[in-house]
């Protein structure tokens, strides 16, 4: 893609994110796009709204367990950037029109100590650089629709990775445990929407190690000369398939002795 349909297509993004009215598919759009071009979409998207004053709080890792790859028709994981505003706390209540069609998933963030850079980063040195890890929910949503109604095409990798991963929201939770001393494989998550259960999952789920998918973020970003620095919060990527959050829902992510995530959505 040239350049200038790379600034128009993150300006359809952000517009779609103000508005609250999702854009066509960019991968219908641009048939020719790249892996490498829907990154550059994203990236100047994120630019975008850091000259408008977001700030970088980490990252997320997306795609990464075959619960999410199987709903979604996507056999790669993608990535996408976590920012300021899109942080919530445990127990709150997401403002009515936040988002457009959110959806959640439990997940186990990474809190760093210190920045880790690609390539060659192993479980090993992610766990040696990481603070914490603590329960969390995502919050995905979609500026891009999510099938085409005049083709009937669903969104694909493109797609997904213009749109920041389908990043929206993170809630973290208020535990913090040394991931050294923890069998991240074994932490399981109930998830409830109004106290139904809709979704059970284990860490394993996430490429068989939560620690392996943060490997992968950090070899993936040195492509394109980036880093995961000290401080940054990194979603390890879900273990459940997304939930739709309707309006008037409550979610609970129950992770049993690792603890427990609520949020509300108006």
């Amino acid at each position: 893609m040239e350049k200038q349909q790379i600034i128009e297509a993150a300006r359809l993004l952000g517009e779609a994110e103000r508005t609250r009215c999702q854009t066509g598919l960019i991968s219908l759009l641009h048939p020719e796009a790249t892996m490498d071009d829907a990154y550059a979409i994203q990236a100047e998207w994120m630019t975008q709204k850091i000259a408008a004053g977001r700030k970088v709080f980490g990252w997320k890792i997306g795609l990464t367990s075959k619960a999410m790859q199987q709903q979604l028709n996507i056999a790669t994981p993608d990535s996408g950037v976590l920012l300021d505003d899109m942080v919530f706390e445990t127990g709150g209540v997401i403002p009515a029109g936040r988002f457009i069609q959110p959806r959640v998933e439990a997940e186990i963030a990474f809190v760093m100590k210190r920045g880790i850079k690609g390539p060659n980063i192993t479980p090993a040195d992610v766990l040696a650089a990481t603070d914490f890890v603590t329960p969390s929910i995502e919050i995905l949503d979609t500026r891009i629709k999510r099938i085409d109604p005049a083709t009937g095409k669903s969104r694909n990798i493109i797609d997904t990775i213009s749109d920041n991963a389908a990043n929206g929201g993170i809630v973290l939770g208020r535990e913090k445990f040394d991931p050294r001393k923890v069998d991240l494989r074994w932490v399981g998550a109930i998830v409830m929407r109004n106290g139904e259960v809709e979704e059970t999952g284990l860490g394993a789920g996430v490429l068989n190690d939560p620690a392996l998918g943060i490997a992968w973020l950090a070899n993936r970003l040195a492509q394109y000369g980036d880093e995961i620095l000290a401080g940054q919060v990194v979603l390890s990527g879900s273990f459940v398939r997304a939930i739709e959050a309707p309006t008037a829902c409550q979610i609970e992510a129950d992770f049993g002795s690792f603890g427990k995530v609520t949020c509300g959505f108006a």
